[in-house]
């Protein structure tokens, strides 16, 4: 990553919102957490940007919109606003696993889980072992954590299968009207699992 340059340090573009290098900032801090001289120089690039649009402000090279540059007129006519709801934010550990994918993220994992669907129809359990693969793949790529990345993998692919015998059982006669093998659609659950957890956790 080049010094000079903190918006490349922190991946975004030099027309980034203030939103868009927070969230940028917040992303890479916690990525390298283990990481003290990185986590400092993100910090470093974080306060330059910052500096830099100050100082662009001040020569007015930003245009500042009306409502904050006379917020003083805006709150003087606006009714009082109700006290403001509090969002109870979940507990860190839980935070540690949920993640919020890009959309890049979410065509890939639904575009290759879609496939193995589609193989399940022939091969439904070399189509369910790959899905696991494919699973162990994507979550370790986020996290380079091979134990957690498996034991997601696994725990997703066991809820599935168990998520099917709990409708084979209560739905005995409708499955066995269906075109599909009971083993394409315990696929199919699995990969639905396996898609929200590769997804959404990490």
């Amino acid at each position: 990553m080049s010094v000079e340059n903190p918006y490349e340090q922190l991946g975004i573009p030099e027309n980034a919102t203030f939103d868009e290098i927070q969230t940028a900032r917040n992303r890479l801090t916690q990525e390298y957490s283990n990481d003290p001289k990185r986590q400092e120089a993100i910090e470093t690039a974080y306060d330059a940007i910052l500096m830099e649009r100050l100082r662009m402000r001040q020569e007015g090279r930003i245009r500042v919109p009306e409502g904050i540059r006379f917020a003083e007129q805006r709150f003087s006519q606006a009714p009082p606003s109700p006290p403001p709801i509090s969002v109870k934010q979940p507990p860190a550990w839980l935070q540690n696993f949920l993640d919020t994918p890009s959309r890049t993220d979410i065509l890939w994992t639904t575009g290759a889980f879609l496939v193995l669907a589609g193989l399940s129809v022939y091969y439904a359990s070399f189509a369910l072992a790959l899905g696991v693969f494919a699973s162990l793949y994507f979550l370790s790529r986020k996290e380079r954590k091979l134990g957690r990345s498996v034991l997601l993998s696994l725990a997703g692919l066991t809820f599935g299968l168990v998520l099917w015998g709990v409708f084979a059982s209560l739905l005995t006669t409708q499955i066995n009207s269906l075109p599909l093998t009971g083993e394409t659609l315990a696929a199919w659950i699995s990969f639905v699992i396996l898609w929200l957890v590769s997804s959404f956790l990490r």
